[in-house]
Formats: C-alpha cells, sequence, structure tokens
C-alpha cells in the first residue's frame, strides 16, 4: 500500500467511524480500522459487530493495499499532525506515516482478520433530506427503552409510505411520533406504492442523527431483510462518502395507534418555556418519584404546579393558559413531561387530558408532523 491524503480529511474520517468501533478485550481486531486504498479512493471501515461506518475520501494511491490500525490510538495521534499531505506506506510488520516533520511506524493486526460488514442489497431506497430526516428522528430517538422482556420497544419503528415516513418510540410510560412527508419520487421506482417498516435500535438511531445530522443535501435509506443501509454521496463525485449499516430487530411492534388518545376533556394551550421554567421549579421539590401536580382551572385560565417533598418542603407555582373543557388535578413524573415539551419545536404547545388515569397528549401549535403521549402517575 502506497497512498497520500489530507491529514485533515483523514481525521475527519476516524471521528465518523470511531463510533462503530468496540473496546473488546476478546475480539482485539474490533478496536481496530481497516483501511483500503484503490482506485482514487481511501476508506476506513469499523464495526462492533451490530452496527458497521464505512467512510471515503478521494486521494492519491500510488499501490494498492490494505492495513489495519487501533482506532483509539490513532484517532488522538492524528490531531497531532501538522494539516499537510500524510504519506501513508506499507512496510513489513506496519505501516510507515510521513506528514511535515513527522514520521512514525504504526503496528496493526492482520486485515484478513478484520469481519466482513455485510452488504446490503440496494433493492429500493428512499432519498430524503438529511436534515429534515435527523432532525425528525431526534424527536423520537431518545424515547426507547432498554428492554429484554421486550426486545421491540429497544428501538425506533419506522413505516415507510407513499409520500411519508413515520418514526415512533416508547418505553411503555410515554410515545412519541413524528412524521416527514416526501415526494413520491423520493422512492425508487421498485418501492413506489409499498410499505416498509422495521424497527432499529435506539443505538442505531442515535448513530444516524450523529453521523449524517450536520450534513446538507440528502441521503439515501436502503432497506434489506434484517438491516438497514444510511448512505451519503460526496460533493465531488458520485461515490458513497459515509454508508452505516445496521442490524435490525426481530420482532412485531407495539400497535400504538389503540392508545392514542382521540379525544380529551379537558385543552390547554401554553407558552412551552414558560411551561418548562415552571415544571423545572416544581421539580426540585418532586422528591423520589418525580411527581409534580397539575391542577387546571378553566375558570381562572391558569395551570398550577404544585410539589412537596419531605427533606426539601413545598412548592406551588401558576402560569396562565388557553384552558377549555372540565377542571383537572393530575399528577406526572416530570422527567417525562419535560422530555416531551423539549422535543416540541413551537413557542406554544397544546395539552389535551382525559381523567386523572388517562394519557395526555402534547402537540406544537401549528404543526400535526409530531405528538407525545405520556401517562399519568396514578392516584396511591
Amino acid at each position: 500500500m502506497k497512498v497520500s491524503v489530507l491529514q485533515k480529511k483523514l481525521k475527519e474520517g476516524f471521528s465518523i467511524i470511531e463510533r462503530a468501533s468496540s473496546k473488546s478485550l476478546s475480539l482485539p481486531i474490533l478496536n481496530t480500522a481497516l483501511l483500503q486504498a484503490e482506485k482514487n479512493f481511501l476508506s476506513l471501515t469499523a464495526t462492533d459487530l451490530e452496527i458497521g461506518i464505512k467512510w471515503w475520501a478521494l486521494a492519491k494511491v500510488e499501490k494498492p493495499g490494505q492495513a489495519t490500525l487501533p482506532i483509539s490510538l490513532f484517532s488522538g495521534f492524528l490531531g497531532l499532525l501538522p494539516e499537510k499531505p500524510l504519506s501513508i506506506q506499507g512496510k513489513e510488520g506496519g505501516l510507515l506515516m510521513e506528514c511535515g516533520n513527522f514520521k512514525d511506524m504504526v503496528r496493526g493486526l492482520p486485515p484478513e482478520d478484520f469481519p466482513i460488514v455485510p452488504e446490503v442489497q440496494k433493492d429500493g431506497f428512499l432519498e430524503v433530506s438529511a436534515g429534515d430526516f435527523c432532525s425528525g428522528l431526534e424527536q423520537v430517538a431518545d424515547i426507547a427503552a432498554v428492554s429484554q422482556t421486550r426486545p421491540e420497544i429497544s428501538g425506533v419503528f419506522f413505516s415507510f409510505q407513499e409520500g411519508l415516513v413515520k418514526m415512533a418510540a416508547t418505553d411503555s410510560f410515554r410515545l412519541g411520533e413524528k412524521t416527514i412527508f416526501f415526494d413520491k419520487e423520493s422512492f425508487s421506482k421498485n418501492f413506489q406504492n409499498k410499505e416498509v417498516s422495521f424497527i432499529a435500535p435506539q443505538r442505531t438511531a442515535r448513530e444516524i442523527i450523529a453521523v449524517f445530522g450536520g450534513k446538507k443535501g440528502k441521503i439515501k435509506i436502503h432497506f434489506a431483510a434484517g438491516q438497514v443501509l444510511v448512505e451519503s454521496q460526496m460533493a465531488e463525485t458520485a461515490h458513497p462518502e459515509i454508508q452505516l449499516v445496521s442490524k435490525l430487530i426481530d420482532g412485531e411492534y407495539p400497535a400504538y395507534q389503540e392508545i392514542v388518545p382521540k379525544k380529551h376533556e379537558t385543552r390547554v394551550v401554553l407558552n412551552k418555556n414558560e411551561f418548562l421554567n415552571h415544571l423545572r421549579a416544581a421539580a426540585i421539590f418532586g422528591g423520589k418519584m418525580n411527581e409534580v401536580k397539575l391542577q387546571i382551572d378553566p375558570a381562572r385560565a391558569r395551570v398550577e404546579f404544585l410539589s412537596q417533598s419531605p427533606d426539601l418542603g413545598e412548592h406551588s407555582s401558576f402560569m396562565p393558559g388557553q384552558v377549555k373543557g372540565s377542571p383537572l388535578e393530575i399528577s406526572f413524573n416530570h422527567r417525562f413531561l419535560a422530555s416531551g415539551l423539549n422535543n416540541i419545536k413551537s413557542s406554544e404547545v397544546i395539552f389535551e387530558l382525559q381523567k386523572e388515569e388517562g394519557p395526555a397528549i402534547l402537540k406544537s401549535v401549528g404543526d400535526n408532523s409530531y405528538f407525545y403521549v405520556v401517562m399519568p402517575i396514578k392516584a396511591a
């Protein structure tokens, strides 16, 4: 192998692929990145056997080849090199690297021991805005909860339909759903008029946000049995820049639409930031149960926040709002309520409630693409 690439570019690549690496004592090869030089490209690959990330950059390749490098060591070392062309040359027992006044020999493991990242058969895909997709995914990704008994709720449910994709997550106490709309032509022709659904692990959802969230332009999402591939293209040429491959969760996602409230007895429109401030103040006195009680008063058009702790004392505050329906006294876990509010983008929120033990729903004002369902704390 003999290849030359910009230090800045290679540093960027390591910062991306190291997200998929594993700190494994039993399989040290998972602690390394696979470098491959061929044609006019240098690629890096890392995997923990659940997620694999591959990154490419244009490079001057004089001699093709492959090698491995320890990720934790080399990603930090790259930051110490000057922003100049970096020469990488295969030598017996390692890689000779030269950059400016630096000259180093780095030893890795045999590249043939590096696990094969499965190729996802690209039968069909959806092409969407990277920013829109990741921004929407961010509204639901943290709601999922790792569960050994119910692995299906450990991930994010995706349902791709004609003209839209629904993303949902739940931990049994709360649920969020985000809908993103797109043109029919965003689907490849062989997938138009079809519905595709799968459950991606929560970590996969978070890595998609971290890797592609800051990208401009579009990403392609390829579907295959048991796997998903998310891909971005290079700006300079029609070649992939980043590919993230992940295993999917096998199972049937709960029919969550059945628990989404279809009607309400009390409806409140509140300023989101003021709502959050009152909730945070009440949370200080929320006790071990994280309980905050809300008293909703239509006659005085306000919501009162109450909490108490045997160790710290008591709290009460109120805020005005547009209140319609029946008066209500109801308690929530303040963490769950704040999580839903933080995921809403509008300055005002709609809060629809049933009875003291029925699920409540939070929505954006002027945006029907997202809702958040939260269960109250049942009275003892």
